[in-house]
């Protein structure tokens, strides 16, 4: 399990008024998603915002489906 620590995301209010980014960028991470449900690749993903490490595009993958799964079982 992933960690606040070790979240590859976070929102702040001073940094695009608290829209979920990578941690240190100024890049959504609703933007991967979107990549990947418009049939891009992460490799695509990563090319167009190098400021993303795959460390972080993939920890955030993970606990996006962590919580889906999570949603899936208690509702």
């Amino acid at each position: 399990m992933i960690t606040l620590l070790q979240s590859p995301v976070s929102s702040d209010p001073e940094v695009m008024g608290r829209t979920l980014v990578f941690r240190n960028t100024r890049v959504p991470a609703q933007s991967l998603l979107e990549y990947l449900d418009d049939g891009f690749s992460l490799e695509e993903f990563l090319d167009n915002f190098p400021s993303v490490t795959r460390v972080d595009a993939v920890n955030f993958l993970k606990l996006a489906r962590e919580q889906v799964q999570h949603e899936n079982y208690s509702g």
